[in-house]
């Protein structure tokens, strides 16, 4: 009788943590800090395996992905958008570090430990400065326990090029 009570109990006490769980899923604030700290301690690192992070910071998103070195083969990507509900908080840095943690996760998962950073923004007729999220994610990236071996900046820039939309005088609103 004492068992069947203690197993009861505890089986409340379960269903009580995923109901808690799944209310904070529906608030949003799930940390993916947490997937992070779980990949690290059940896949034990087996050797050095590098992989290259395209950063895409833009003013409205921030979009990681990662590859291996060649750039053929994806390991992982995540976004701001896949994140955060509401489509002006796409490009924040809180979007961006909790997508960089989700895709450190499943890197760590797949066995890389080295990483090269590749950062762009829109570049060409756009802007040539990255987002509030390519910093964010770079220092996401850095926490999770990866070894940085270089930070690039590949934004496209027109040496010569055709020229800006928008007419002599400009875009008229």
């Amino acid at each position: 009788m004492a068992k069947a009570k203690a197993s009861a109990g505890k089986k409340e006490e379960k269903s009580k943590q995923k109901a808690q769980q799944q209310q904070q899923a529906k608030k949003g604030d799930v940390s993916y800090e947490g997937a992070v700290t779980a990949a690290q301690e059940k896949y034990k690192q087996k050797g050095i395996r590098w992989g290259v992070a395209h950063i895409f910071s833009s003013k409205n998103n921030t979009i990681i992905t990662l590859t291996d070195l060649s750039g053929a083969e994806t390991i992982a990507v995540g976004s701001g958008g896949m994140v955060v509900d509401t489509d002006h908080e796409e490009g924040s840095p809180y979007a961006a570090t909790q997508a960089a943690y989700k895709v450190s996760a499943i890197a760590i998962e797949k066995g890389v430990t080295h990483i090269n950073i590749k950062i762009r923004a829109p570049g060409g007729h756009n802007s040539k400065t990255p987002g509030h999220g390519a910093q964010a994610v770079v220092r996401a990236l850095a926490r999770s326990g990866f070894r940085i071996g270089s930070i690039e900046d590949v934004t496209p820039m027109p040496t010569d090029t055709t020229k800006r939309p928008g007419g002599r005088r400009g875009r008229r609103v």
